[in-house]
Order: structure tokens, then C-alpha cells, then sequence
């Protein structure tokens, strides 16, 4: 079992609480299909922990938006307590008279109350402060979205290194079928006595060359397995098998680099967020500047207060504020400066991270070129190689050419299938690395 269905079951005997393949295949999608490039994106955006962790962050950064509304709301607080209390009576000169205590108490004092506060005006500060809340939650959701792009080309990188590898153990077994009829060639020739024992030898240590390279080939076949897996989020150890066929290939020169510029500076994830980053940054300036203007409270109080519990005499109070701060130690001017250089700084980031992502795009674009230019040559050079071989194998069969040209040959015909099959397979690397680059993977 190397299918999906093998996939989800030992999903299903290693993740507690697995429900079965809808919960890691897209809807529609046959159990006994290949896992095909769709899917183990799906997988990776279903289960990928970094995803989980991108998302937690979106709703703390909801929560701290909603603590930041909180004060455009009424504060209510019931408060209820009791006190037991004596207090020297002090009265003026000439009232003394005898019998008349110089203390007030010892009495019980008994309190319940509801009590309210409300802004009623505030320069600007709770407005800045909500505003910049908001900010920061947008760019929580872009940098949701710069992981779910960032998930989805780990998981690009992992599957088509996984059909690389798996290209290549079939290319190691190619060439281990070529060494043993090379083998039984030389074996046959010396037999007639037409080749000395020494080209046998020499067949034999090919053969066992062939067959060390194909158990490091289907090594490389089961790390990359293992990579995928760990993409999507899954334990290393499943067994899975992915649809490997070869895949279109776009001349880069379709593409207008000028436009994948302005694009990425457009829609990279990363930009956005930074731009956001940028406007929380500037509503950090005004809720500063907001310290330096008065505030206008209104508060109000009532209940009931007596001596004994339960009390019945009413306690009521209603009052409007305004405080104008004259002198804090300079703390209003610190603070604006602080979040003045904050803006200044993200400013700057912005501007540094514009001209990494202009060199990212440009990079990926000219890897893209160099992989296309790659898999045009190399399509030539593997026909030449397979031709060598042939001519080789006919000129040794009859004697007029030597067992090291076979084998040189032979040797040849492998590097243009490792170059041919390597070159297939980072194209579609480098393409979904540029469409990373452009911010529309994950699109």
C-alpha cells in the first residue's frame, strides 16, 4: 500500500483522533489516486502547525482590537463593603459644652453602590489607539497570508524533489539494467575468446557501481518522502506515493519582468503588512500627541449606605471632570518622540524590504531563465549520450571498439539523465519559487 489509501491509514494509526481521508484529501478526490501536487497543498494548509500558529495570532490581534473599542463604552462596577470606624471630632471653640463626646463612632459603616465612568472626551487618543489596533490586525492577516505562501512552496519544493528523486532511482535502474547487459556482453565475447577476462572485471565493478548508485537513489527517494510529509504536516515516516508526470514548461520569455516588479511590490504579503505596520505606527503618533489635549470624564454613583446591614439611606453622586495635564516629567514629550522614531523606522523597513523583495523577483526570474535554457540543452545532449551508446555497444559487439569506450559511454549517457532529469524538476521549482516571489502562489 503506497497509495493515499496507505496514507490515511497510517495517518489514522499515528495521529490520535484522525476522522479519515476527508480530512487530508480535497473533496472529490479518489482514495486510490496518486497524491497529486492539489492535494498536498491542501494537506499542508490543513494541517501545517505553522498555519495554526498564523491564525492564533489573527485572533489575538482581533482580541486586541476589541480591548481597544472597549473604551468607547460606559465602565459599570457594582461595589459593596462594610467598615467599622471612630474618628476624633474636632469643634470649633465655644461649642464644647459638657457631656458632648470629642468622638464620632465607633460605628458600623455599611455600602452598596453601582458606579459608572464614561470619556466623554478624549483628544483623539481613543480613536488613534483603535485605529492603530486595526492596522496591526491587518497585517496579522497579511502575514497569515505570507505563511500560507510561504507552506505552500515548502510543500512545491518538497513534491517536486520527491519526483525528482523518484525520476532518478528509475534513471539508476536504467543504468543498472545497461551495466548487466554490458556485463553479459563482455561475458559472451570472452567466452568466443574475443576479449580478455580484464573487460569482465571491469563489467562486473560497473554492475556493482550501478547498483550502489540505485540504493543511494531510492535513499534520497525516501528522505525526500519524509521532507514532503513534514511540509504537510504529517510524520516523516508515512509511505506515500504522488503523481510524478512530467509537467509543462513556459518560456520565461512570456513573462515581463517589469510587470512581475510592480506586481510583487503590489500583492507580496510582506508589503502589505508592512504597510499596515506603517499605520499603526502613524495612529501611535496621534494617540501620543493626544496626551497633550484635556479630557472630559462624567462619573456617577448610587446605593445605599447605613449603620446597620441591609441599609436603606440612599448614596447617590453625579460629577463631570476636565483634566488638563501641566506637568509629567516630560513623559508626553518622550513618548511622542518614541513613537515618531517607531514610524521613522518602519518607514525605513518598508523602503529595505521593497528593494529585497525588487532583488528576490529579479533573482527568481533569472533562475527560472537559467532552468528553461538548462532543460533545452540538456534534451539534445541525452539523445547524443543514448546514440554514443548505442554506436559504442554495436563497435564492441563486433570487436572494433574497446570495453572503456563502452563504459565511458555509458557514463556519459548517465550524467545527461541526471542533468536532463535534474534540470526538468527545477524548472517547476524555480517557476512556483518566482510565483512566490511575485506573491501569487497561493492565489
Amino acid at each position: 500500500m503506497t497509495n493515499l489509501a496507505s496514507l490515511t491509514l497510517l495517518i489514522g494509526l499515528t495521529i490520535p483522533g484522525f476522522a479519515g481521508v476527508a480530512a487530508i484529501a480535497p473533496e472529490g478526490m479518489a482514495e486510490n489516486q496518486p497524491l497529486s501536487l492539489e492535494a498536498a497543498v491542501a494537506i499542508a494548509l490543513n494541517k501545517n502547525p505553522s498555519i495554526q500558529a498564523a491564525l492564533e495570532g489573527v485572533t489575538a490581534a482581533k482580541e486586541a482590537s476589541g480591548e481597544a473599542r472597549a473604551p468607547y463604552y460606559p465602565d459599570l462596577s457594582f461595589t459593596a463593603g462594610y467598615s467599622r470606624w471612630e474618628r476624633h471630632a474636632f469643634l470649633p471653640s465655644g461649642l464644647a459644652r459638657p457631656g458632648i463626646p470629642k468622638t464620632i463612632g465607633p460605628t458600623d459603616d455599611w455600602s452598596t453602590a453601582l458606579r459608572t465612568r464614561y470619556m466623554l472626551f478624549d483628544s483623539g487618543q481613543r480613536r488613534a489607539e483603535l485605529q492603530a489596533a486595526l492596522a496591526r490586525l491587518g497585517a496579522a492577516e497579511e502575514e497569515t497570508g505570507m505563511t500560507r505562501q510561504d507552506i505552500v512552496l515548502l510543500v512545491h519544493q518538497a513534491y517536486f524533489g520527491l519526483a525528482a528523486a523518484q525520476e532518478a532511482e528509475a534513471v539508476a535502474g536504467k543504468k543498472l539494467a545497461r551495466a548487466e547487459d554490458h556485463l553479459r556482453l563482455a561475458a559472451a565475447r570472452k567466452e568466443a575468446g574475443a576479449v580478455p577476462r580484464a573487460d569482465v572485471v571491469r563489467a562486473q565493478v560497473d554492475v556493482a557501481d550501478a547498483r550502489l548508485a540505485l540504493e543511494r537513489a531510492a535513499s534520497v527517494v525516501r528522505i525526500a518522502g519524509g521532507d514532503l510529509n513534514t511540509a504537510m504536516g504529517l510524520p516523516a515516516e508515512i509511505p506515500v506515493e504522488i503523481d510524478g508526470k512530467p509537467r509543462d514548461v513556459a518560456p520565461p520569455a512570456a513573462l515581463q519582468i517589469r510587470e512581475a516588479l510592480d506586481l510583487a511590490i503590489r500583492e507580496r504579503p510582506e508589503i502589505k503588512a508592512a504597510r499596515k505596520q506603517i499605520e499603526a505606527a502613524t495612529k501611535g503618533v496621534d494617540a501620543a500627541r493626544s496626551a497633550f489635549g484635556p479630557k472630559v470624564r462624567a462619573e456617577g454613583t448610587f446605593g445605599w449606605r447605613d449603620e446597620e446591614f441591609l441599609p436603606h439611606d440612599k448614596d447617590w453622586m453625579a460629577s463631570f471632570s476636565i483634566e488638563l495635564p501641566l506637568f509629567t516629567g516630560f513623559s508626553r514629550k518622550h513618548r511622542l518622540g518614541r513613537t515618531k522614531a517607531e514610524l521613522s523606522r518602519e518607514e525605513a523597513q518598508l523602503e529595505a524590504l521593497t528593494l529585497a523583495v525588487r532583488q528576490d523577483v529579479w533573482a527568481a526570474y533569472s533562475r527560472l531563465q537559467e532552468s528553461f535554457e538548462r532543460i533545452r540543452a540538456a534534451e539534445p545532449l541525452v539523445r547524443d549520450a543514448q546514440e554514443s551508446v548505442r554506436l559504442a555497444q554495436e563497435r564492441y559487439g563486433a570487436g572494433a571498439g574497446t570495453i572503456t569506450d563502452l563504459l565511458d559511454s555509458k557514463a556519459a549517457l548517465a550524467r545527461a539523465d541526471a542533468i536532463r532529469v535534474e534540470a526538468a524538476w527545477d524548472y517547476q521549482t524555480a517557476r512556483s519559487v518566482f510565483q512566490r516571489a511575485v506573491g501569487q502562489l497561493a492565489r
